[in-house]
């Protein structure tokens, strides 16, 4: 059971539950060192019903095939990369692609401008290191160098951030599954089991690509955003009542009526043009991915919560999507009135919504008259 102070659990600690399930009735093969087989792994991704009748929530919602590719991938010498714009659920994956194949999601590197290459491969305790000169004991094992000991997934999130001579330090571990150690005259070779998947930003600035030949040690998925409002719906969602569970946020969840009017403006603000096809929109400068849809819905569920009377209203959403869309104050605050004035402004049903994003537009956007927190403490 999941330690309930915990303000965000593992997901081999959120979902260990299915995974047990899963485990227990799992008669089909599995790789070396693998909790589970790849059908299994797939089963717990992609939601399913056991035969004993225990349904497994589905994790990801899209083209099952994406899921499948990724996971037969794991089982070959391949590396993962999961490649997307942001908020497509590449963490999200990444971490209970992880989980169910290994039962530990947290051998993990977070890549930045600043990752060095001992990140990457191993350090030193220094103290020991000055004391008695390089040893077995000095080493720190990294989280790479632990997975290929133990035969487990390493995860490497935003690989693309890395600076491009670290990145390539994974040539030698992906593709001769070996990690030389010449201060001790050594080298780790990879247990069965071993693998690493990446996660990979296509988009957002400060990018440094691959090397060729980092690339070629690669299977790369394509994470898409939702195809559908439906899906999106769906998605935005159930991670919101995971959220807000997790937060304990005092709020009564919101109708799948307000989620699907924040889908849809972003859905058509990010392809610039409404959603029967009529009208065409300028998009703005951020990408409103379905990630931040789910941000936008949860800030507006904590206003609710702590400064409104429980139950997400017009005025909970609007301060999220303005400072969602609104990146840049100049071009993005003219794509977002317009969209307003012509769009939102004429939809039947949606007057609330629009004259609480004109009051998040204006020069006074926190006129305490309009502030729904009572006045009294």
């Amino acid at each position: 059971m999941t330690d309930l102070s915990i303000q965000r659990a593992l997901a081999e600690q959120a979902y260990a539950e299915e995974l047990d399930q899963l485990a227990h009735n799992d008669r089909r093969p599995r790789p070396p060192n693998w909790r589970l087989s790849p059908w299994a792994v797939a089963a717990y991704v992609l939601g399913a019903t056991l035969d004993n009748g225990f349904v497994v929530s589905a994790k990801y919602i899209g083209n099952p095939r994406t899921i499948e590719i990724a996971i037969a991938t794991l089982t070959t010498d391949r590396a993962l990369l999961l490649l997307g714009g942001p908020g497509t659920g590449k963490t999200w994956v990444s971490e209970h692609l992880a989980a169910a194949v290994s039962g530990d999601s947290t051998l993990l590197v977070q890549g930045t401008a600043g990752t060095s290459e001992e990140v990457i491969r191993y350090g030193w305790n220094y103290a020991s290191l000055i004391a008695h000169g390089p040893s077995a004991e000095a080493l720190v094992a990294g989280p790479i160098l632990t997975a290929m000991r133990d035969g487990k997934v390493a995860r490497v999130e935003e690989l693309t951030r890395i600076p491009s001579d670290v990145q390539d330090a994974l040539i030698t571990i992906l593709s001769e599954k070996l990690l030389p150690i010449p201060e001790l005259g050594q080298a780790v070779q990879a247990v069965k089991g071993f693998n690493v998947i990446a996660t990979a930003n296509d988009r957002d600035r400060g990018i440094n690509d691959l090397s060729s030949a980092l690339k070629r040690r690669f299977n790369t998925v394509v994470l898409p955003l939702p195809a559908t409002a439906d899906e999106e719906v769906t998605i935005v969602s159930r991670r919101v009542a995971d959220l807000s569970r997790a937060l304990e946020l005092p709020a009564e969840l919101p109708a799948a009526e307000e989620i699907r009017r924040v889908v849809t403006i972003f859905r058509e603000l990010r392809a610039g043009l409404t959603e029967d096809g009529r009208a065409k929109v300028k998009s703005p400068s951020g990408t409103l991915s379905t990630g931040e849809a789910i941000s936008v819905v949860n800030s507006g569920l904590a206003l609710a919560a702590h400064f409104g009377d429980g139950r997400l209203a017009a005025a909970d959403l609007a301060a999220g999507l303005t400072g969602a869309i609104i990146k840049d104050p100049v071009q993005d605050a003219i794509v977002w009135r317009d969209y307003l004035e012509t769009v939102m402004g004429e939809r039947e049903g949606w007057s609330a919504l629009y004259e609480a994003c004109l009051l998040y537009t204006s020069p006074s956007p926190r006129d305490r008259t309009r502030s729904r927190m009572t006045s009294s403490a």
